[in-house]
């Protein structure tokens, strides 16, 4: 006992065993507590990435639904999704498809209030247009047309859960499709 008390008044009143120890443990504290900042300024960075009326939608969604063709019959079809939203601004792309059909979507859409505008493509048919509407939130209904085509989408988003709608005038009637991310 008086041989460890020596021990300790040599070292400050301190064991010269727990310095290494003690200076892990504060080193680790400093590392936890940089990668705690490090992590919310990151999130700060992606919310401020995703805000505004597009934000609810960021992100990979897949699923799948039926798409009506222009004779009628009626296909399942299987679908991804990609949402890239910067403040008021989204690129997005859906591609589905079936044994017997595919469609490929893109735009580019800008929110200014609760107005939408912007311009689409449906690559496997080579056709492009204007597109315009109202929504925010997640939710939209926007009428797309192109020379001799137009089409009513609406996007209803609800946390994970996606559902999109279309009718067309012509080449196809519509489809219903639902999607999670």
């Amino acid at each position: 006992m008086e041989h460890q008390q020596a021990y300790r008044a040599a070292g400050g009143g301190k064991h010269r065993a727990n310095r290494p120890t003690e200076a892990r443990a504060r080193n680790r504290r400093l590392l936890i507590a940089a990668a705690v900042l490090f992590a919310a300024g990151t999130a700060n960075s992606e919310s401020k990435a995703q805000s505004g009326p597009f934000a609810p939608m960021a992100g990979s969604w897949s699923g799948g639904g039926v798409v009506t063709l222009d004779d009628g019959s009626t296909e399942r079809i299987r679908c991804r999704a990609k949402y890239a939203p910067i403040g008021p601004t989204m690129e997005m792309s859906l591609t589905c498809a079936s044994d017997a059909y595919k469609f490929h979507l893109g735009a580019n859409v800008r929110a200014e209030g609760n107005s939408i505008t912007g311009n689409w493509s449906e690559a496997s048919r080579n056709i492009s247009g204007s597109l315009q509407g109202r929504g925010g939130g997640g939710n939209f209904e926007v009428v797309v047309s192109a020379a001799g085509f137009n089409a009513n989408i609406a996007l209803r988003t609800s946390g994970n859960k996606q559902t999109v709608t279309m009718r067309a005038d012509s080449q196809f009637r519509g489809a219903n499709i639902t999607m999670t991310r």
